[in-house]
């Protein structure tokens, strides 16, 4: 339980997403557990768990201690509920997760809601899990539709994904070519191995890919099985949504791909033989140090492990009925691995090791036999140490819930405190700066390389809980190593004097001077370019127009259109006919949509005002289907990507 000591404390703790706070007042002014404490206690436990403040006003951002006139009682409402099945499917509460706390002589309640185990979800309300099911997205509670409640159910019941047995399918659904060449890294990883001596197809059954049920006498072939060894249309009859893909650039701004491996029909498409071909490409470049174990010179570094280790867990922990796809990405400063669903361990304790809960555990053996892979629990660690052998940036493990389930794991390439930036930070501070704890320093560092830093981001570089997260970001602004700016969930910090422009610097004609330590930003799912980097061949003139009518500034990369009317009029007319084909059809695909916006925001940023007119669609549609999908796959950035929620924000292509 977090410690509340005054109303400060109480500020610097809404910046969190984990944390909700409610009035809890009651008609007569002495107090009642609030109604929509509950769609919070479903979310909260569905997601990653949180934490209710009762007693606290929220207004326009603004908190204020109203406090709780007779808190037993709403502490009494609280337990009654929680164990009234009609009400709960199941309480997670017990009396340790609530407290009673004393602020200005003031009592407010602070509810700890734990998140619920994969066997307990989904936690819905009022004997409706197909209506009443909650989860977390960002500040709010979200209704889950169908498929997601569905998804929970089904992880609910089966504790191993790959080990459901397969009707109709028998042993000539595998690719022989692909069954064999295991056997030969089987063979060099165990050569004393008794499985070797056997066929092809009695090795498969000791591996868990045919598999008899006692109970029922049914057997046959696994899910496992066929994901591993399959042949192309097994695998698609069996999966549908299954796909894998690997990408790789030659630079890291740009959209070309100068390789490309997917299932084409010239090779079988099952797991197995992506993960070779995979690990094979992302390790060619890979630079081996002169290490020797017993008198023998090391093929392999830290770092190869690191990577192995994360093509594994992608494979292994991958949710295969997910609508996302696998993804590889290579690039000279980052390797990006996605998989479909969230992880089944919250991202901090999988960091921290120890605890496991593979969806896919038959596949995580037969990847264990050829040596592949960590046993249950430390694979992430491992990830985490050899990226850190290699002084590289700490990696980035985090999860998405829109457009679709997703984890999502980046392997930066760059040093983890550049030389540059080492001399900036002391030319700025002095030796003050190592006087700050690693979570301290790795926040700083991190506002200094990438620009800036929010809650969000701070998170992402620690093992640690997020609550220490949200109290060292204060206390860095306290001690003048960051300045804040924006407000709660909008707030993002910087270096003193080097902030990036906000949306009113840039349209109130501030002529704030902007430092050039912002540095290309890229990573799987987001690219932020730097907001002072000037586009070539472009000619910039400080608060004024171009000839189009588009606004410019010295504060922006690129120009804005902000406002129709400014334009000029053959240029309206262009922008008006891109968007024809929306404005005409109601009910246009999702393809076509997202092609018509990364027309219209091509060259310039373009303000969701202007994306409304021209579409004839509503702002929150916008956001919601298109741009912040469009933005997490790399098509469009922002231009003020530390302030994602501004309503000046506008959006280019990449």
């Amino acid at each position: 339980m977090f410690q509340i000591t005054d109303e400060k404390d109480l500020k610097a703790l809404s910046e969190s997403e984990e944390l909700e706070f409610k009035l809890a007042q009651g008609k007569d002014g002495r107090g009642k557990l609030p109604d929509d404490f509950w769609p919070t206690y479903s979310a909260m436990a569905n997601t990653r768990g949180g934490y209710v403040v009762l007693g606290v006003k929220e207004k326009k951002g603004s908190l204020s201690i109203a406090g709780i006139l007779d808190i037993n009682t709403v502490q009494k409402q609280l337990f009654d509920i929680a164990n009234n099945k009609a009400k709960v499917n199941f309480n997670l509460l017990t009396n340790k997760d609530v407290q009673q706390i004393n602020i200005n002589n003031k009592l407010l309640l602070i509810v700890k809601v734990p998140s619920a185990k994969r066997e307990y979800k989904p936690i819905y309300l009022n004997n409706q899990p197909m209506k009443e099911t909650y989860i977390r997205l960002h500040e709010g509670d979200q209704r889950c539709n169908e498929e997601q409640v569905k998804r929970m159910m089904a992880e609910q019941v089966e504790s191993c994904r790959d080990d459901k047995i397969l009707s109709g399918y028998n042993f000539d659904d595998i690719d022989l070519g692909s069954l064999k060449a295991y056997k030969n890294l089987f063979a060099v990883a165990k050569p004393q191995h008794l499985w070797l001596e056997l066929d092809l197809f009695e090795m498969f059954k000791q591996l868990g890919g045919w598999r008899k049920d006692r109970s029922s006498g049914e057997e046959g072939i696994t899910l496992a099985g066929i994901l591993m060894f399959g042949t192309w249309d097994a695998i698609q009859d069996a999966m549908p949504n299954y796909f894998v893909d690997y990408r790789e650039r030659d630079e890291a701004n740009t959209e070309r791909w100068v390789d490309r491996l997917y299932p084409d029909g010239s090779w079988s498409g099952n797991v197995f033989d992506f993960y070779r071909r995979a690990y094979r490409k992302l390790t060619t470049e890979l630079k081996v140090p002169f290490d020797l174990q017993d008198g023998v010179r090391l093929d392999k570094s830290k770092a190869h492990e690191a990577i192995r280790e994360a093509l594994v867990n992608t494979l292994v922990h991958a949710d295969y009925t997910g609508r996302s796809s696998i993804l590889i990405v290579k690039r000279p400063d980052l390797y990006g691995f996605r998989n479909p669903g969230l992880m089944r361990v919250p991202p901090e304790l999988a960091v921290k090791g120890g605890e496991s809960d593979c969806r896919n555990r038959r596949m995580h053996q037969m990847f264990l036999m050829i040596g592949a892979g960590e046993r249950a629990g430390s694979g992430v660690p491992k990830i985490y140490s050899g990226w850190k052998s290699a002084n590289w940036r700490a990696p980035k493990l985090y999860e998405k819930q829109l457009p679709s389930e997703q984890t999502l794991l980046e392997l930066s390439t760059v040093s983890l405190i550049p030389k540059e930036i080492t001399e900036l930070l002391v030319s700025l501070f002095g030796d003050s700066f190592y006087s700050l704890d690693e979570l301290e320093q790795m926040i700083v560092t991190t506002a200094a390389i990438e620009g800036w830093v929010n809650h969000e981001r701070s998170c992402q570089l620690t093992s640690k809980h997020s609550r220490d997260v949200t109290l060292s970001l204060p206390r860095l602004v306290d001690k003048g190593f960051l300045v804040s700016s924006g407000e709660k969930k909008d707030k993002s910090y910087s270096l003193p004097g080097m902030e990036p422009p906000s949306p009113e610097d840039v349209f109130t004609n501030a002529l704030t001077s902007i430092g050039r330590l912002t540095h290309s930003v890229d990573n799987l799912t987001h690219k932020a370019d730097s907001l002072t980097h000037k586009e070539p061949g472009t000619e910039i003139i400080s608060n004024d127009r171009d000839d189009k009518g588009r606004f410019i500034s010295d504060m922006i990369d690129k120009p804005f259109v902000n406002e129709l009317d400014s334009l000029s009029l053959f240029y309206r007319e262009e922008l008006n006919a891109l968007g024809v084909k929306a404005r005409e059809q109601k009910r246009l695909d999702t393809d076509t949509m997202k092609v018509l916006i990364r027309e219209l925001c091509k060259g310039h940023y373009i303000s969701v005002s202007v994306l409304e007119v021209l579409l004839d669609r509503k702002p929150q549609s916008l956001r919601q289907n298109y741009l912040k999908p469009m933005v997490s796959d790399g098509i469009l950035k922002m231009a003020f990507p530390h302030k994602p929620n501004s309503p000046m924000q506008g959006y280019t292509t990449i």
